[in-house]
């Protein structure tokens, strides 16, 4: 089998980094988890702070066997991040994670068609490639990052494509914290179906 054909299947996954830390934002902020980050993304978002995991040829394409083997043994939650996760067949990395009993956890823009078995969805939707309709339906999390204004009446639209259990959550983007911030204590005021997120391991400076 050729690389093509396994990357294509999701045997090997061009790795960006992984490493332990803390969940830093949305439902599980605080929690210890370990991180897969996987390049590639075609988004494009303008204030994007992982822009070095566009160019997924940037990364050298591992094994689900190595990516899995590395995994820290006494931590439980898994967090697929990227880039763009769902870019590739996540088939494999979550039936390997959880023979070992780990909980996965997919952090996506929803945008590409769903693979993998997970335990946790974040739904974090972009403007420039809308999520799926499955997306909408699958999520258990909806985090929508606040820019400007405009940005709250697109979480609003965003709200009204997912199930009634689906915890919402508003969270600045970084860049314009201070400025977003304020936008999105008042919605939160006048509009309690919402939480704030905030993205806590970089005020404790963590990965």
């Amino acid at each position: 089998m050729v690389l093509n054909d396994k990357l294509r299947t999701g045997e090997i996954l061009p790795l960006m980094e992984s490493f332990h830390s803390l969940q830093g934002e949305g439902y599980h902020s605080g929690l210890p988890a370990y991180f897969i980050r996987l390049g590639g993304c075609d988004i494009g978002c303008h204030w994007c702070d992982v822009k070095q995991s566009w160019d997924f040829k940037k990364y050298s394409l591992i094994s689900v066997e190595n990516i899995v083997e590395k995994v820290v043994t006494n931590i439980d939650n898994i967090i697929i991040t990227g880039g763009e996760p769902l870019m590739w067949n996540m088939d494999l990395l979550t039936n390997t994670l959880k023979a070992k009993n780990k909980k996965t956890h997919l952090e996506t823009s929803g945008a590409y068609k769903i693979s993998g078995d997970w335990d946790w969805f974040c739904l974090s939707p972009k403007k420039n490639k809308l999520p799926t309709e499955e997306s909408f339906t699958r999520a258990d999390e909806l985090k929508v990052i606040i820019y400007n204004k405009h940005d709250l009446e697109f979480a609003e639209n965003c709200a009204k494509n997912v199930n009634k259990g689906c915890s919402l959550f508003l969270q600045p983007e970084w860049g314009k914290k201070d400025v977003a911030m304020s936008l999105i204590v008042n919605y939160i005021v006048k509009n309690p179906k919402w939480k704030i997120s905030l993205q806590i391991h970089k005020y404790l400076n963590i990965p």
